[in-house]
């Protein structure tokens, strides 16, 4: 009984990961599909849809609303949304946390969230990332402090520690890896594991 159980195990462990990743995908894009056809089918004929139709349409104007955000006019209505959102009580927590999150999943795109660190907490070696240096200089003014984000394992949060800087260790290691790492509690699979 214990080795059935033992490969039922195995087994889910195989599967479910993959699974779970195309069930992800597909429900975004049959999601995006469900939200954009009405307003396809609003603006074309009904003749002219195909399915698919409604994902190249929010694929091509989330590229649009890129290239206009590029835009002086449209980055000032942007920044200008961005403000009443802000001070809007309930709505400021919501923006604020979708804001911060989009953050957290650019963060090798920024050049100032590019190092990846170790601190030592309580006698523990713990993986965070650079992201407020300019903070901590407006914040702490000469202390040398600079905002380090420490990820908790197996949830979207984390904790945001302004410490010194020579007490961080700067890791050889990309930005992608060392969020997986400290994401899944440091759990890897043989192919990422770094040969001995």
């Amino acid at each position: 009984m214990n080795k059935l159980i033992t490969l039922l195990l195995k087994g889910l462990v195989a599967v479910l990961p993959i699974s779970l990743t195309v069930y992800l995908i597909y429900w975004l894009l049959a999601t995006g599909e469900k939200i954009a056809k009405p307003v396809i089918t609003w603006i074309l004929p009904d003749a002219l849809y195909f399915p698919g139709f409604g994902l190249l349409a929010t694929l091509g104007a989330l590229i649009l609303i890129g290239f206009l955000v590029n835009l002086y006019g449209i980055r000032y209505l942007v920044k200008l949304s961005q403000n009443i959102f802000e001070r809007i009580p309930l709505v400021k927590s919501i923006y604020g946390a979708f804001k911060d999150m989009m953050t957290v999943f650019n963060l090798s795109e920024k050049k100032e969230m590019k190092s990846v660190v170790s601190l030592e907490w309580n006698g523990a070696q713990v993986i965070g990332f650079i992201t407020g240096e300019k903070t901590g200089e407006r914040l702490f003014g000469d202390q040398n402090l600079v905002g380090v984000y420490v990820p908790l394992s197996y949830q979207i949060g984390g904790i945001t520690l302004y410490i010194s800087r020579d007490r961080l260790t700067e890791l050889e290691i990309g930005v992608e890896e060392a969020m997986r790492l400290a994401l899944t509690a440091g759990i890897q699979s043989s192919k990422e594991t770094p040969n001995t």
